[in-house]
Order: C-alpha cells, then sequence, then structure tokens
C-alpha cells in the first residue's frame, strides 16, 4: 500500500519517452508469448502494465489494418489508414512505416494531438513496431 500511494503522490500527470518505450518493449514480449492473451491485456482498461496515465499500446493488424487493440472501444475494427489528425493523414503515415518496415524495427511518428484537458495542440510520438501480423505502439507527449 505505500508503494502505491507513494507512486500516486509523486507521479508526473504524463509519462516520458523512456517509460512509454519500457511499455512497448513488454507489449512485444506479450505479443510473441501470446497474441490473443496480450491483445486481450492491452484492451483491459484496468491493466496498468499496458495503461499507465496517457500511455497505452495500441495495434493494428498488418492484414487489413483494423485496429486490435486502443485505449477508446469504439476504434476497435476501425480502419486505421482512415485516421486523420488535423487533416494529415496519420493513420496511413502509421500503416505504411510498419509495412515498410522490417518486424522488430522500432519506427516513430510525430504528430500533435491536445493533451488531456486541453484543446490546443500538444507534439506527441509515437514509438512503432511490428510483430508478426500486428503493429503496435505507445505514444507520449514530448
Amino acid at each position: 500500500m505505500l508503494f502505491c500511494s507513494g507512486a500516486l503522490l509523486g507521479a508526473e500527470p504524463f509519462a516520458t519517452a523512456d517509460e512509454a518505450r519500457a511499455m512497448l518493449e513488454r507489449a512485444v514480449a506479450a505479443l510473441k508469448d501470446n497474441e490473443a492473451d496480450a491483445l486481450k491485456a492491452f484492451n483491459d482498461e484496468k491493466n496498468k502494465q499496458f495503461r499507465d496515465r496517457d500511455l497505452y499500446v495500441y495495434c493494428f493488424s498488418m492484414t487489413d489494418g483494423k485496429f486490435t487493440a486502443y485505449q477508446e472501444p469504439f476504434l476497435l475494427g476501425a480502419d486505421i489508414r482512415k485516421l486523420k489528425l488535423y487533416g494529415e493523414p496519420m493513420g496511413q503515415q502509421a500503416f505504411d512505416l510498419a509495412h515498410d518496415a522490417p518486424a522488430g524495427s522500432l519506427a516513430t511518428i510525430a504528430y500533435k494531438l491536445p493533451k488531456p484537458g486541453t484543446n490546443t495542440p500538444s507534439p506527441k510520438e509515437a514509438l512503432q513496431t511490428r510483430v508478426g501480423d500486428q503493429a503496435c505502439g505507445v505514444a507520449y507527449f514530448k
């Protein structure tokens, strides 16, 4: 209990690049171990291993581009290639990067999105990799 309360008191409001990278590494290990269980864990809002403050794991299928894991359940099954942010084809860019990169390589995607509780776009970066038929990433505010 002391660990939890100390972590909450000292926790930064937004995660760091190192924390995003560590979460992505955990996600890759989970996918390699058991893809179905990993995707279920990524979609579990109570799973703190794959959801921490503003961090969460997103994944999409390389065969059809559909989200298989995302923080917001309403996007599950949606095609990432159709996702646009501020008119920019961010989803197509994410799909193309994963499609063209060797499995296991790390790609970064810079974009802007408002921080929770704001309306002003802030710089954000997604770290993304491909494991088998899944492309997964974790994004953090810069």
